[in-house]
């Protein structure tokens, strides 16, 4: 379907009226005029949102289930991909060793282990540099073509590809990095394609509602990559799976293939492709990169607020990644929770962060995106320090905290979005959310090295780990404080 100029379907938000027009200084263009519905009356039909905010929900298991959760930790980094002798010297009474006790740290088996989680994290790395090497200058070809549509389908096919090449990787040593490959390959072509559907949520909402538009897409996202994890876990403690045999995984794998086909037809049926940059030069491969310098110093002589957020907001984006990342390190090492607590404790968390997202959204239209974020770094901040000063009350007090924390970090999360999206110059929104996926991947280290850094100072207590994050997420902050927010001339009434 193309645009909806005659649709009978129910409007769900309605675009402002069109502001004066702004001199042609060349300069920052008019705000609504940002956004493909500005300046008219027409409403954005129901469906085009909600096809938009799909895609979301269409790509989270490969994020859920094969890299976080499943796949990668459960098969991946497994005995199955040891040498059989080795693999069967770690099991002592029908039980695998524990790795983590300094008496088995140094066996063959743990060693071997130790490998394969070093020779993963080799290949995500080399997935981050890809990845900041390759979006912006994709997303500015795309912004000069005007293919942003064409951009996401190729990048969600690829992505597709490798989820269906994973179902080919069976549990043997010769397959290891085979699938360690096509997971880094999958989270390349995964960022970009964020990038390209980023780009797009101009198409699907107005100034007046992009806070909730974006919040909605994070909550599909949250809740449709639960959704996936609940019914993986459920077949597999339900004995309907076997999580002991090589085929279960390769069917996840068959089945995320599935569900993303299916749930990303929506977008690209309903969502309108936003036009193509005027100012933009279509450029060979190579030479995108002199045109990405010289549209870094265009952001920089008129639309500096764009830049320093990219900056502020990479800072405290590696703090929200390290909460997920390393919150369930600090339940497992300091708090005792075993596997079933951990699967149960982060499936409540996104469904909290997914409906706190959605919700969060309409505030976002009212105050703006900088209240909305900066609230929601200040409260995950104090989460962070009620944890670490009231670790001796156990449990309980760590299952609030993080209900409490999961309210924050889907909402900083969209709203960073929305953010970005309202202070993006005309034609550029591919470039720009590529930048912004760059600048995320350039930061990604300070969160982790912080943690490694107190955790040492502290004689290895790993719950001193957690004010590294907070570090990480304060000096974001700060740094937010000094962006100027974009205009709030769209308030809801």
């Amino acid at each position: 379907m193309g645009p909806e100029s005659n649709s009978s379907e129910p409007p769900i938000f309605k675009a402002p009226p069109a502001p004066p027009a702004a001199a042609n200084t060349g300069a920052i263009r008019p705000f609504a005029d940002v956004f493909q519905e500005a300046g008219s009356e027409k409403p954005i039909p129901r469906k085009r949102v909600f096809s938009w905010a799909m895609w979301d929900w269409a790509t989270q298991p490969f994020n859920s289930v094969l890299l976080t959760f499943v796949w990668v930790p459960s098969f991946l980094v497994s005995p199955f991909f040891l040498d059989p002798a080795v693999a069967a010297s770690g099991v002592v009474n029908g039980e695998e060793i524990d790795c983590d006790t300094a008496a088995n740290a140094t066996t063959e088996f743990c060693r071997a282990l130790g490998s394969l989680d070093a020779n993963l994290g080799w290949g995500i790395m080399i997935a981050g540099i890809l990845i900041a090497l390759l979006a912006p200058v994709l997303g500015q070809r795309a912004d000069a073509t005007g293919h942003r549509k064409l951009m996401l389908g190729i990048f969600t096919g690829l992505l597709i590809a490798c989820q269906l090449a994973m179902v080919f990787v069976s549990g043997v040593p010769a397959l290891f990095w085979f699938g360690v490959a096509m997971i880094a390959f999958g989270s390349v072509v995964g960022e970009i394609a964020g990038a390209n559907y980023n780009a797009l949520l101009v198409s699907v909402s107005t100034p007046k509602t992009v806070g909730r538009v974006s919040g909605l897409g994070w909550g599909f996202g949250y809740i449709g990559g639960i959704v996936a994890l609940v019914i993986v876990v459920g077949l597999i403690l339900g004995g309907v799976l076997d999580g002991t045999q090589s085929i279960t995984f390769q069917l996840i794998a068959a089945g995320a293939t599935v569900w993303t086909i299916i749930f990303s037809i929506p977008i690209f049926r309903n969502v309108p492709e936003p036009p193509a940059s005027p100012d933009a030069k279509k450029v060979g491969f190579f030479a995108g990169y002199v045109e990405l310098v010289r549209s870094i110093g265009r952001l920089w002589r008129d639309h500096r607020p764009t830049l320093w957020f990219l900056l502020a907001s990479a800072v405290y984006r590696d703090g929200l990644a390290a909460v997920f990342t390393f919150g369930t390190v600090i339940a497992g090492r300091v708090f005792g929770f075993g596997f079933t607590d951990l699967v149960i404790f982060g499936i409540v968390l996104n469904l909290v962060a997914g409906v706190s997202t959605i919700v969060a959204g309409r505030l976002d239209d009212r105050v703006g995106p900088k209240v909305v974020i900066l609230s929601a770094i200040g409260g995950i901040l104090a989460c962070c320090l009620i944890v670490f000063f009231g670790a001796s009350a156990g449990k309980g007090l760590f299952w609030a905290a993080g209900i409490a924390l999961a309210l924050f970090v889907g909402p900083a999360q969209a709203a960073s979005r929305s953010f970005l999206a309202r202070v993006t110059p005309l034609g550029q929104e591919g470039e720009v959310f590529g930048l912004y996926a760059t600048t995320g991947r350039a930061a990604s280290w300070m969160a982790a090295l912080l943690w490694g850094l107190f955790i040492g100072l502290a004689a290895n207590q790993t719950l001193y780990g957690i004010l590294g994050i907070a570090a990480v997420l304060a000096v974001g902050f700060v740094m937010l404080l000094f962006v100027k927010a974009p205009p709030r001339n769209s308030i809801q009434s």
